[in-house]
C-alpha cells in the first residue's frame, strides 16, 4: 500500500495509534521491577498485577465493541483514553500495592482504545484490504516499540524510575486531544440507530457457539496468545535473572529494554514490507500458521540462551510471527459477522486473547517461580498446538469454497 493512497483517516488513527503505544510501552519494561523494589512484590503477585488489566479488559471489552457500534468510535475512543491518563497517574503516585491494582484494573475497564481503534480502521477499509489495514495498526504497534521500552528504561535509569509513567500520562492525554480535534465518526446516525434496535445479535452465546468459523477462530487467538501472555508477565524479571543476572540495575533496565526494541522493529518491518507480500502469494490462513511456528521458535530461542547478546534473535522470531499471524487472523473474524457488528465481533477477539492473557500470565508467574525459562519453552509448545485448529480452518474454508482466503494486492 503505497503511502499516498492511504485514507486520510486511516492515517490519523495510526497516527493516535503510535502516540497511546508510545505512551503505553514507555512502562512495559519498568512495570514489573518497580512492583518489585518499590512495594517488595514476589514474581507471583507481579503476574496477578499484570493479569489484572486484562481481566477487566476481558469483561469490559465486547461491551466497549459494541456501544462504539451503537454510539459511534469517537466518543468511546475518548472516554477509554481518558481512563487511561488517570491509571498512569495513579501508577506513578502509588502509595501502596492496593493502588497498583486499582490502576491497571481502571486502564483494562476502560482500555477500549485499541479495540476501537481498529473497528475505525475496518470502517474505512475495504474488504480487500483489511488485512493490509489491520498489520498498518500492527506496525505503529512496533514503531512504539522500538522507542517506547528503551526510552522508559532510559529515563527511569536517568530521572527515577516514576517519571515513564507521567511522560506515558502525558502521552495519552495528547491522544485525547488529538482523537477530539482530528477524527471524524464513521458511523452515520442512522447506521448507529440501527445497531441500537437490532435485536437478534449474531455475537450472543448462542449463535457465536453455532459460528464454526468464528468459534475456529477465537479458539486460535486463545491459544496462540498464551505464549505471548507468559512473556509479557515474566520478561523482566526473566531478564534480569537470567540474561542480565550479573549486571547492574541500570544496565538491566536498559538492557531489557532494548531487547523490546527489537521486538518492535520486527513488528514494523514485517508489518510494512513483509505481510503485504506474504498476502499476495498465500491464503490469510495458511499465514496464521506460519507466525505460529514462528513464535514457536522465539519461544525456544529464549528457554535455552544464557547470554543477552543472543537475546535479539529471540525477539526477531516471536515478533515477525506475531506480526504474520495475527492481522490476518483479526480480519477474518470480521468476515463472520454483518458489517454492522464489526466493533463488536473485535471487542469480542479481543477477550478471547484477555482471557488467555489473564491464565498465562498468572501462571507465568507460577512457572517463573519453579524455573524462570520454564514459561518460554511451555510457550513455544503452544504456540505449536494452533496450528492444530489453524489447519482444520483451512480445510473449513477450503471446503466451503471462500474467495477471503485468496491472496490480496
Amino acid at each position: 500500500m503505497k503511502l499516498r493512497s492511504i485514507d486520510r483517516r486511516l492515517l490519523t488513527v495510526l497516527l493516535i495509534v503510535f502516540v497511546n503505544m508510545l505512551g503505553s510501552s514507555l512502562i512495559l519494561p519498568i512495570l514489573p521491577l518497580y512492583a518489585q523494589r518499590q512495594f517488595q512484590m514476589s514474581p507471583q503477585t507481579i503476574a496477578l498485577l499484570i493479569a489484572s488489566f486484562f481481566a477487566a479488559q476481558f469483561l469490559a471489552g465486547p461491551y466497549l465493541g459494541k456501544w462504539s457500534d451503537r454510539y459511534g468510535r469517537i466518543p468511546i475512543l475518548i472516554i477509554s483514553q481518558v481512563g487511561t491518563v488517570i491509571s498512569f497517574v495513579m501508577l506513578a503516585y502509588a502509595p501502596n500495592t492496593a493502588w497498583l491494582f486499582i490502576a491497571r484494573i481502571l486502564d483494562g475497564i476502560t482500555g477500549g482504545n485499541i479495540i476501537v481503534a481498529q473497528a475505525y480502521v475496518t470502517d474505512v477499509t475495504p474488504r480487500e484490504r483489511r488485512t493490509e489495514s489491520l498489520g498498518y495498526i500492527f506496525a505503529v504497534f512496533g514503531l512504539g516499540f522500538m522507542f517506547g521500552p528503551a526510552l522508559g528504561g532510559l529515563l527511569s535509569a536517568a530521572y527515577g524510575i516514576r517519571l515513564p509513567f507521567l511522560l506515558a500520562a502525558l502521552a495519552a492525554l495528547a491522544v485525547v486531544i488529538m482523537t477530539w480535534r482530528l477524527l471524524d465518526e464513521t458511523l452515520t446516525p442512522e447506521q448507529r440507530m440501527e445497531a441500537r434496535k437490532r435485536r437478534v445479535s449474531s455475537l450472543s452465546p448462542g449463535a457465536v457457539l453455532r459460528n464454526g468459523p468464528l468459534l475456529a477462530i477465537l479458539g486460535i487467538a486463545f491459544v496462540g496468545q498464551f505464549s505471548l501472555g507468559m512473556l509479557q508477565s515474566t520478561f523482566a524479571l526473566y531478564g534480569e535473572a537470567v540474561l542480565f543476572q550479573n549486571y547492574s540495575e541500570d544496565a538491566t533496565n536498559i538492557g531489557i529494554g532494548l531487547l523490546l526494541t527489537v521486538v518492535g522493529a520486527a513488528q514494523f518491518f514485517t508489518q510494512t514490507w513483509l505481510l503485504r507480500r506474504l498476502l499476495r502469494r498465500y491464503p490469510e490462513t495458511w499465514l496464521v500458521i506460519l507466525g505460529s511456528i514462528l513464535r514457536a521458535v522465539g519461544g525456544f530461542i529464549f528457554a535455552v540462551i544464557t547470554t543477552p547478546w543472543l537475546g535479539p534473535f529471540g525477539s526477531l522470531f516471536f515478533a515477525t510471527g506475531i506480526g504474520i499471524m495475527m492481522p490476518p487472523l483479526q480480519s477474518l473474524a470480521t468476515t463472520t459477522v454483518d458489517d454492522q457488528e464489526r466493533g463488536g465481533v473485535l471487542g469480542l477477539y479481543q477477550s478471547s486473547i484477555n482471557l488467555s492473557t489473564i491464565i498465562s500470565t498468572a501462571l507465568g508467574g507460577y512457572f517463573f517461580g519453579i524455573n524462570p525459562t520454564l514459561p518460554y519453552s511451555l510457550g513455544a509448545v503452544t504456540s505449536l498446538l494452533v496450528v492444530i485448529p489453524a489447519l482444520g480452518l483451512v480445510r473449513w474454508r477450503k471446503r466451503t469454497a471462500s474467495t477471503l482466503d485468496q491472496p490480496t494486492g
